[in-house]
């Protein structure tokens, strides 16, 4: 009976799929597999040949293979590689190369032969890569195939680098790659402009000859691609689609991955459903969403039509329903992100008392306050809260060289205007040209020149902490040390991040802390900022009343909203309101016009927090409540 209700839960699925509550549980599940092969082979006397993929979601399986090398005595000698992919034209001695990646990674920490490292050549001559490529599927053939290969996805639905458009008999050969997949490298190159256009890359008629083919993902970014791959008609569009005709293949997900599959979003379109109030109330908004009605509309027949009979039967009748979940959104709706003072606060987001409130905005970078939660900032502070800003990191990696040249030249300036001797500031300037005029793609930049770009990007925080009405003694600047590399690659969160949160947090003892809830991408800097933020309330709760009593509201970036389902406070602004938090952007100058790192989105910050906050006062008008100009959303954090 187990087996006939998971193929039900699974009918929408053409792959197999697994999937793990997170990716250090899924990487080892996957580390293990490979750890097993290599001893049943080793016992045999054979070679265990790995097919192995790049990029940010192998990393782990690789750290506990590297864990169990050391600490277990796993040994590679009898393991030979062969790597999906390279970047055309591409130094192994450069920062971006996959040889580098493997090296750190893998192979400088295990016992591998060196001679059984195999990675294509992205030093090559065009005219040579024909007979590479041809080479390395040749050595392939000559080992007997390759006995597992480890897939990782790109947003294009690629695997290796086959784009869409390859064909599902495809071999090693050189590719185009798509503007997305060069979009998504651009961090790790200094800009889109610096990441090759080509790449070497195993095909796809190659990688389906592997006896064991794994795919993984991790996080909500990989959700709709994931879906497309294992939901989706077979297509050229999602090169991925093309390992539904395989019978060795697995998808190894994490929850978040997984999140948009069948079973996962719409559980009721293929099991019965144990129905709780945030599952009812998702059903109803995807269903008023679906069939175009407001929610007071919906009809038992819509609820028959549309695979929520069982929901109409076991709490229906359908208007009671209807009326339930609209209330429930009625009452995340509030003019008062503080609380309403004296009022009944039973049905209302957040507590009436204290009618005063000591509030904390966590900011990841100095601007992610007045872009994501500017509206609700300025209500905070104009209806008489005690609101502090506190800026977690100093968003020195993010502001152009040529706008520090230009605030150099200034401060020459008025040293020059007040009779100041220009001699040192003129030698560093001098430095700062000549490093600047030199300088390599995501090279870290000189510490004169890290420093002015944090005191731009301070300048403008506090511009923006004070149009929204902030005294100067309630802007906290944190300079957290995990970020403080001059690097895009950040280091390791240490108990030193927490403590000066922790630290922070005593001092202001606030009764409602906002932090950013931006989940889609495990290496940003706002989830790691999160991450400090809640350990540091997690301890202090344990100890001190005051943090027992603390509210932690998660907003969400310029990117993406909270789905509407998931929203637990509406904070509703007017026209006047979104001029005020447009004004307020406005003071990030350095991140105006064309920031260092735009993401995928062409639109100014600004442009994008405005729509997303219309957007989300559209959904709730068409769900059939007020019609607001604009909305900001949060959710309450459950400790």
């Amino acid at each position: 009976m187990a087996r006939l209700n998971l193929l039900e839960e699974t009918r929408f699925e053409k792959v197999p799929v697994t999937v793990y509550e997170n990716p250090q549980i899924a990487s080892k599940k996957v580390a293990d597999r490979i750890a097993a092969l290599i001893k049943k082979k080793q016992e045999s006397g054979e070679k265990a040949v790995l097919g192995l993929a790049t990029g940010a979601t192998p990393v782990q399986v690789y750290e506990e293979l590297v864990r169990m090398h050391k600490e277990e005595g796993l040994s590679f000698q009898n393991v030979i590689t062969f790597n999906l992919d390279e970047y055309y034209p591409m130094s192994p001695n450069s920062k971006q190369s996959y040889v580098t990646f493997m090296n750190e990674n893998l192979f400088d920490h295990i016992d591998i032969k060196k001679e059984n490292i195999h990675i294509p050549d992205g030093t090559l001559k065009k005219e040579d890569i024909a007979e590479f490529c041809i080479a390395y599927e040749n050595k392939i053939e000559a080992l007997g195939g390759l006995d597992l290969q480890v897939l990782g996805i790109g947003r294009t639905g690629h695997i290796g680098f086959n784009e869409p458009g390859s064909a599902p008999n495809s071999g090693t050969r050189l590719v185009t790659l798509d503007d997305l997949t060069r979009r998504d490298a651009s961090r790790d190159f200094g800009g889109k402009e610096n990441v090759p256009t080509k790449a070497i890359t195993m095909g796809i008629g190659t990688i389906f000859k592997a006896r064991e083919i794994i795919l993984m993902a991790w996080n909500k970014k990989k959700a709709s691609i994931i879906k497309k791959a294992v939901e989706g008609e077979i297509a050229g569009e999602v090169p991925a689609t093309y390992l539904q005709l395989s019978d060795n293949t697995e998808f190894i997900l994490d929850e978040d991955a997984a999140s948009d599959l069948t079973r996962f979003n719409t559980p009721w379109l293929v099991k019965d459903c144990l129905w709780n109030d945030d599952l009812i109330k998702k059903a109803v908004i995807w269903l008023s969403n679906k069939v175009g009605k407001p929610i007071l509309k919906l009809t038992d027949e819509d609820y028959n039509n549309n695979g929520m009979a069982q929901l109409a039967t076991e709490k229906g009748p359908a208007y009671n329903i209807n009326i339930h979940v609209f209330n429930k959104l009625q009452h995340s709706i509030t003019g008062w992100p503080g609380g309403k003072p004296k009022a009944d606060d039973t049905q209302r987001p957040e507590r009436a008392e204290p009618a005063q409130k000591r509030v904390l905005i966590f900011s990841p970078h100095p601007d992610d306050d007045v872009i994501s939660m500017g509206g609700t900032f300025i209500r905070l502070v104009d209806q008489g809260h005690d609101v502090h800003v506190a800026y977690q990191t100093s968003g020195n990696t993010a502001v152009w060289d040529t706008d520090v040249l230009r605030y150099v030249e200034f401060a020459m300036d008025f040293n020059k205007s007040l009779g100041k001797d220009q001699g040192k500031l003129e030698s560093i300037y001098d430095e700062m040209r000549e490093f600047i005029s030199k300088k390599q793609p995501n090279e870290i930049d000189l510490p004169e020149i890290r420093d002015v770009k944090g005191f731009i990007r301070k300048s403008e925080a506090i511009a923006g902490a004070r149009y929204a009405g902030l005294k100067d003694r309630n802007i906290h600047f944190m300079a957290l040390p995990f970020y403080e590399t001059g690097k895009t690659v950040k280091n390791p969160v240490t108990e030193e991040d927490v403590k000066l949160t922790m630290k922070l947090l005593q001092e202001v003892k606030p009764h409602q802390v906002f932090a950013a809830g931006d989940f889609a991408d495990p290496h940003g800097t706002h989830l790691v900022c999160f991450n400090i933020v809640t350990e540091a309330l997690e301890r202090l709760r344990k100890t001190e009343k005051w943090a027992q009593d603390t509210w932690l509201w998660m907003y969400r970036g310029a990117w993406h909203e909270f789905e509407t389902h998931e929203i637990e406070m509406a904070v509703p602004l007017s026209p006047q309101e979104v001029s005020r938090k447009r004004n307020a952007i406005f003071q990030h100058q350095s991140q105006k016009d064309r920031p260092v790192f735009p993401g995928d989105d062409a639109r100014e910050f600004w442009q994008r927090a405005e729509e997303r906050n219309r957007e989300t006062a559209q959904a709730y008008d068409k769900l059939g409540l007020a019609n607001y100009e604009a909305m900001e959303a949060f959710v309450k954090w459950k400790f």
